[in-house]
């Protein structure tokens, strides 16, 4: 299967909502971060679509800033990349990437290079600090 990363469109909003629910992840206002462009979302790439139809979105990752507010891939697509596919696109878009989330999915994270770390009971993991650190280090 080939999958697409793309913002989220207005249109997007009812699709992303549901697989950020079925993950049983609240997130605050989509409707507002999918205006700001904070919303990526993966797509089944080259699928013809009809007029009256749109793309199944497959995924969605939502970012506050350079947080990864939540990432979520629909149940039956999980395990094909799609999880890492949104986050190296939110990466490319953003640099560095920080993360809080829970110990069963410490895996996932590690596997995509964020350092983690235990903070308050959750998780916390950075992407991409080293490029930030050497470089304020220069300024």
């Amino acid at each position: 299967m080939n999958v697409g990363v793309r913002t989220a469109r207005p249109d997007d909003h009812l699709a992303v909502r549901r697989v950020l629910d079925a993950a049983l992840l609240e997130v605050g206002d989509v409707a507002t971060a999918i205006d700001r462009g904070e919303v990526l979302v993966a797509v089944e790439a080259g699928r013809e679509c009809r007029a009256t139809e749109t793309e199944r979105v497959l995924g969605a990752l939502v970012l506050d800033g350079d947080r990864v507010e939540a990432v979520a891939v629909r149940r039956r697509r999980r395990g094909r990349g799609i999880g890492t596919a949104l986050v190296e696109a939110a990466s490319e878009r953003r640099g560095r990437l920080t993360a809080d989330f829970r110990a069963e999915v410490r895996p996932f994270y590690e596997t995509l290079g964020f350092a983690v770390e235990e903070r308050d009971g959750r998780l916390w993991g950075v992407r991409g600090e080293d490029e930030a650190g050497e470089s304020e280090r220069e300024a």
